[in-house]
C-alpha cells in the first residue's frame, strides 16, 4: 500500500429505520452496541431528514446527490434513469473498487401495474414522454425484476448505477428475493417451504404483516448480506488490492413485513415497548389527511394485511410491530459487528471511513399510524446518520445542524477528494465531521408525490415540507389547508398552528423561506455552452 493512503468506505444503511430507533440515540429498550460503536467513533447527526420518505425517490437521491424533481423518481415506480450520474459512478472512474451487498430499489421490484390514472390520451411511440426514450439494451431497467430472477443463471449487469460488484436483494422481511434466492437454493433450502406467511409458524402475534418466519437465522436475508459482505472483503484481502473500496452495506430490514427469525423474534417482548408521547391523539385542528385515516380505520376501508401505506392500529398491535421491529435492527447489529470485526482483524478499521443511515423512517405508532405516507411527522422524515472518519478525531460526538440524505453523494465525494459533477446538489457535511461546525442552511426541503389517490385527494397529489430549526411546514398541492407545527415547544406535533391567528407572522416568514428554497433547488445542469 502507499504511504498517503484514501481512505476506504464502509456505507450502511437500513430499510425504514427511525432515527429512534438505535441505543445510541436514546431507545429505552433496543440493544445495538456494534452500531453504536460507529456513533463512538465519530458524530452522530440527530438531525437528519430524508428527502423523500419513500424507498426509490430517496435512495435515487443518495446516489445522484440531486432531488426527486430532478432526477425524475418523484415516487415509488419509476426507475432512475441510467443516464443518471452517481457519486458512486465518479468513484469507480477515480480507482475506488464499488461493491453493493443488499438492497438497491434504484429499479421496480415487483410485478404490479401502475394505479396513477392518465389524464392525457396514451401514447405507445417515441413521443409517449417529454424526454425521448434513452436507448438501452432490452431488460436494463428489468434487474430487480421477479422474472428476470426466475433465471437460475441470472446476474446483474454491471457496472449497476457504478457498482462492479453485487449481490442484489429486492423486496422486505422474509419475502427477498433478487440473487439471495439463488444462495438460498445453492445451500440447499426450498423457499416455496420456507418463505412467506403461508410457511410461518405458530405465533399468537396480532400486528399486521407479521409472521413468524420459517425461515432460520442462518438462511435468512440479513445473514446473506453479512456471509456475502464478509467474503468480498476476504477476496479483495487474498488479492492484496492496492486501490481503496466503497463497500454499500444495504439491510432490506427492519422494513415490514415484521419476520426476524428464530432468537430475534422474541427478544423483545412487547410489553416493554414504550408507546409514543402522541398515539392515541391526533391532535387540535388535525390536517385532513390524518382525519381521513381515522375515518377510514372506521369504516374498515383501509388495506392493513398487505402494501406499503400506512394504517391505524391498537395497543396491542403497535407493541408487538415495535418487538418485531427490534428484533429485525438487533439481528442486523449482530451483522454490523462481524463486519467491524473483519475489517479489525484485516487492518482495514483505521483506514475506513464508516457511514450508517436509512432510507426512510416509519410512523410505529405515532398518532397510532403505521408504516409510511404523505403526512410528514418527525418519526417518518428523521432518520439515523452516523459517520466515524478515523481522520477526523471526533469521538462520541453529536451535532444538530439539519442535514438530509441529499448531503451524502457531496459528503463522501469530499472525503474521497473526487471533484463532482455539474448539477450535483446539497452540500458536504466534513465541517461537521471533523469540528462540528454547523455550516448549512437552516432549512430542510422534503419533496414528496403520490401516483395512488389517497388520504381523501381528489387524485395523485403533492405535499412538500420546509423544515427549520424550530419549525415544521407542510403545503398540499390540492388543498387548501396545511399544517405547521412548533418543535420547540411541540416536539410530538399536536397542534397544527396553520390557521393559528398568533402564528400567521411565522407562516408567511417560512413560505418565504420555502419558495427561496425552491428557488435555489432548480436544477444547475446542464452547464451553458455560449452567451446565447
Amino acid at each position: 500500500m502507499s504511504d498517503q493512503k484514501r481512505p476506504n468506505f464502509l456505507f450502511i444503511i437500513t430499510d425504514q429505520h427511525r432515527a429512534d430507533h438505535l441505543g445510541c440515540s436514546g431507545h429505552p429498550v433496543l440493544k445495538t452496541p456494534h452500531i453504536d460503536s460507529i456513533a463512538d467513533r465519530g458524530v452522530r447527526f440527530n438531525r437528519f431528514y430524508v428527502s423523500n420518505p419513500v424507498c426509490m425517490p430517496n435512495r435515487s437521491t443518495l446516489m445522484t446527490g440531486r432531488m426527486p424533481s430532478l432526477h425524475g423518481v418523484r415516487h415509488n415506480g419509476i426507475p432512475l434513469s441510467l443516464q443518471a450520474n452517481t457519486f458512486v459512478d465518479l468513484m469507480r472512474a477515480e480507482g475506488y473498487r464499488t461493491a453493493l451487498m443488499g438492497k438497491s430499489h434504484l429499479q421496480n421490484m415487483t410485478d404490479g401495474p401502475t394505479v396513477m390514472e392518465r389524464r392525457i390520451p396514451e401514447r405507445t411511440d417515441e413521443y409517449s414522454e417529454a424526454l425521448k426514450p434513452y436507448p438501452t439494451d432490452e431488460g436494463a431497467y428489468d434487474q430487480e425484476r421477479p422474472w428476470s430472477w426466475k433465471k437460475n443463471d441470472f446476474t446483474v449487469d454491471t457496472p449497476f448505477y457504478g457498482f462492479e460488484d453485487v449481490r442484489l436483494c429486492t423486496m422486505h422481511g422474509d419475502m427477498v428475493g433478487g440473487e439471495y434466492l439463488h444462495w438460498l437454493r445453492d445451500k440447499g433450502a426450498d423457499a416455496d417451504t420456507l418463505v412467506g406467511k403461508k410457511n410461518s409458524l405458530p405465533h399468537d402475534y396480532i400486528a399486521p404483516q407479521a409472521w413468524r418466519t420459517s425461515v432460520p437465522e442462518e438462511l435468512y436475508p440479513t445473514r446473506y448480506i453479512e456471509e456475502q459482505t464478509l467474503s468480498w472483503l476476504d477476496q479483495r484481502a487474498e488479492t492484496d488490492e492496492d486501490d481503496p473500496f466503497f463497500l454499500m452495506v444495504s439491510f432490506p430490514d427492519p422494513h415490514h413485513p415484521f419476520t426476524p427469525p428464530g432468537k430475534y423474534w422474541d427478544m423483545y417482548d412487547p410489553a416493554d415497548m414504550p408507546l409514543p408521547a402522541s398515539f392515541g391523539r391526533i391532535g387540535n385542528r388535525p390536517p385532513p389527511t390524518v382525519a381521513w385515516a381515522y375515518d377510514n380505520r372506521v369504516e374498515g376501508k383501509m388495506d392493513r394485511g398487505q402494501g406499503q401505506f400506512l394504517f391505524v392500529v391498537n395497543e396491542r398491535e403497535v407493541r408487538e410491530a415495535m418487538a418485531l421491529t427490534c428484533g429485525m435492527i438487533s439481528m442486523i447489529d449482530d451483522a454490523v459487528g462481524s463486519i467491524l470485526a473483519k475489517l479489525e482483524q484485516q487492518g482495514q478499521l483505521d483506514n475506513t471511513v464508516i457511514v450508517f443511515t436509512a432510507d426512510h423512517g416509519d410512523f410505529l405508532g405515532d398518532h397510532r399510524l403505521m408504516l409510511k405516507g404523505q403526512i410528514h411527522y418527525q418519526g417518518l422524515i428523521r432518520v439515523p446518520f452516523l459517520v466515524a472518519d478515523p481522520a477526523a478525531g471526533q469521538k462520541g460526538a453529536e451535532t444538530d445542524a439539519l442535514c438530509g440524505t441529499l448531503d451524502i453523494a457531496q459528503t463522501i465525494l469530499d472525503r474521497a477528494g473526487i471533484t463532482p459533477y455539474n448539477g450535483i446538489q446539497g452540500r458536504s457535511l466534513m465541517p461537521e465531521v471533523e469540528t462540528l461546525a454547523d455550516h448549512g442552511t437552516g432549512d430542510i426541503l422534503v419533496e414528496d408525490d403520490q401516483q395512488r389517490t389517497v388520504l381523501g385527494f381528489s387524485g395523485p397529489f403533492r405535499v412538500h415540507t420546509l423544515v427549520t430549526d424550530r419549525w415544521r411546514m407542510s403545503i398540499y398541492n390540492e388543498a387548501e389547508v396545511g399544517e405547521l407545527y412548533d418543535l420547540e415547544n411541540d416536539p410530538d406535533e399536536m397542534e397544527n398552528l396553520w390557521d393559528d391567528a398568533e402564528h400567521q407572522d411565522v407562516k408567511l416568514k417560512l413560505l418565504d423561506t420555502f419558495a427561496r428554497r425552491r428557488i435555489n433547488l432548480v436544477d444547475r445542469s446542464p452547464f451553458p455552452t455560449a452567451i446565447a
